[in-house]
């Protein structure tokens, strides 16, 4: 007998905690784990959506024990002068279903919810009652904690979902609806604004109104108000099931190194968004994630030191691997006028399709970057170069306003 209370202590029940809790139970089912979440379910209120094409035979069959929406007839993206139907399935995942799937599947002492972490070590977590939990390995997945190091802006966005009283007449995702006014809400002027929207049945929609802004301020009742006209104008107005709200950061540069040693705690696993596990531009991260707990499931028996230092090693390759992402954010938050920064967009997706997918999967080839880059630019070639050698502001702390 080890003594302890479990092989694997995962901190945080959110995308990253939960899908490694699930990878280790699916591949390595003889491993003890505990999955603690200070929430009431593990995934809170949040909806994960990605491209078929963004997984591997591996990852999609780790997914494949979700109940989601899945739409194999593509996608649309609309902006003033172009739209265009992108072939490639797409999927999404909420949270209420994230939840029961885990509880399905995991061990029925691996989760345990409603219990806030005090602190973490390389042995275990002590909740805030005074719970010790012992574990050989720790892995910290306790969500994306802003600093100094990063430099960006802030992807920030209220979602509805909407039944309507009649059918809907939509038939697949539109991905990014930029048709849409592009001021952003008093406080938020620089932002690119798009609609996104998904027909999760013949009278339900999902209807996000997405701002990729300087600031992280959340004005909830600005982006209600928007979400009620964008439904108006459509002919989507029906009432409201639920909503979510969210602040993601996009990354445009930094010190990742001094970033990893903020967040180091030694011995201690981080993976998630606290590990620099996104995509630095749109903000994606299930098919991260999913890499990242097959990784974790395969090198189950390493001590926590080691398997501490085996998720930082693929965080820097990570890094590295996206420096493109991150080049191209700076040009749409430091180059383009606000209210043109759809430009970006518009020309991007007129590039073949294969080149779209492989963007959003972050395995974009020299030769897609080059198509990206080369041709006429969406901003003018002044602006372009004075993005490259101007920082993006350091990653502060959200804020949210509440409705008055």
């Amino acid at each position: 007998m080890s003594g302890r209370d479990c092989d694997i202590a995962i901190v945080g029940g959110g995308l990253s905690g939960g899908l490694i809790a699930l990878a280790l139970a699916r591949h390595r089912p003889d491993i003890s784990v505990r999955l603690i979440e200070s929430g009431a379910q593990p995934g809170g209120n949040h909806r994960w959506s990605w491209f078929a094409s963004d997984l591997d035979t591996d990852g999609t069959e780790l997914m494949a024990r979700f109940r989601k929406a899945e739409w194999d007839d593509g996608y649309d993206v609309r902006f003033p002068a172009y739209r265009r139907r992108l072939s490639a399935g797409y999927r999404s995942l909420a949270s209420e279903d994230f939840a029961a799937s885990l509880e399905r599947e995991l061990a029925d002492d691996t989760i345990m919810t409603g219990r806030q972490v005090a602190a973490v070590d390389a042995a275990g977590a002590t909740l805030e009652d005074g719970t010790r939990i012992t574990a050989r390995s720790v892995i910290d997945c306790r969500g994306f904690a802003a600093g100094d190091q990063l430099h960006g802006g802030w992807q920030v966005f209220m979602g509805r979902h909407v039944r309507t009283a009649k059918p809907h007449g939509i038939a697949r995702p539109i991905i990014m609806d930029a048709k849409v006014d592009q001021l952003a809400p008093a406080g938020n002027e620089g932002a690119y604004r798009f609609v996104y929207v998904l027909p999760l049945g013949l009278h339900d929609l999902f209807v996000e109104d997405t701002y990729y802004a300087d600031k992280p301020d959340l004005d909830r009742s600005a982006l209600s108000g928007r979400i009620d006209q964008y439904c108006r104008a459509a002919g989507l107005e029906g009432d409201p099931v639920s909503f979510e709200t969210g602040v993601l950061p996009v990354v445009t540069g930094g010190d990742f190194g001094a970033f990893q040693a903020a967040h180091r705690n030694p011995g201690v696993s981080v993976a998630g968004a606290r590990g620099g596990f996104m995509h630095p531009l749109t903000s994606y991260t299930l098919p991260i994630a999913v890499n990242v707990a097959l990784a974790v499931a395969r090198d189950a028996d390493l001590p926590g030191e080691q398997m501490s230092a085996k998720l930082e090693t693929m965080a820097r390759q990570y890094w590295r691997k996206t420096g493109f992402y991150r080049l191209l954010g700076r040009m749409l938050f430091n180059g383009a006028i606000p209210q043109e920064r759809y430009r970006i967009f518009e020309r991007f997706y007129r590039l073949p399709e294969a080149l779209v997918e492989r963007f959003y999967a972050g395995q974009s080839t020299l030769l897609d970057r080059a198509r990206v880059l080369i041709g006429k630019p969406p901003i003018p070639v002044w602006r372009a170069i004075k993005a490259l050698t101007t920082s993006s502001p350091e990653l502060a702390s959200p804020q949210s306003k509440e409705d008055s």
